[in-house]
């Protein structure tokens, strides 16, 4: 296999663990883009969100709230992002993952989204609302 999360899972390749279950496994990101980096990740190989079953969702996000709790009181951040990248631009490992990434002052994280608020009228939100409906 050629997927460097599963190498990790089944210990050929090393890792940071800080938790582990039957059906999760987190360990520290080697990357440490702040200190406490961690990545979560099912032990069930699957690309990414859009491959993720109902299942494996509950076991991943349900310790998430406990990695973060700990991160917090081990570390002190001044706050938290959650993010995980699927597919195109920055998915770089095609196993789906959470980071959970600790933040502080001055740390140069530059996590943001594009503030278009007062942009768009009424009938450009039903739009959306009516196009995501229809596939639910």
């Amino acid at each position: 296999m050629e997927c460097i999360f599963c190498k990790i899972i089944t210990g050929e390749i090393p890792s940071y663990k800080l938790y582990e279950d039957d059906n999760v496994l987190v360990f520290l990101d080697i990357t440490q883009g702040t200190k406490g980096h961690t990545l979560i990740i099912p032990k069930k190989h699957v690309k990414n969100i859009y491959e993720l079953d109902e299942q494996t969702s509950r076991d991943v996000f349900t310790v998430v709230p406990r990695i973060a709790n700990a991160l917090k009181k081990a570390f002190n951040p001044i706050g938290l992002n959650i993010v995980s990248n699927n597919e195109k631009p920055l998915q770089s490992v095609f196993h789906f993952h959470i980071h959970l990434i600790p933040r502080y002052e001055d740390d140069g994280m530059k996590l943001s989204t594009i503030n278009n608020y007062g942009k768009y009228d009424s009938d450009y939100f039903k739009k959306l609302v009516t196009a995501v409906q229809n596939y639910l």
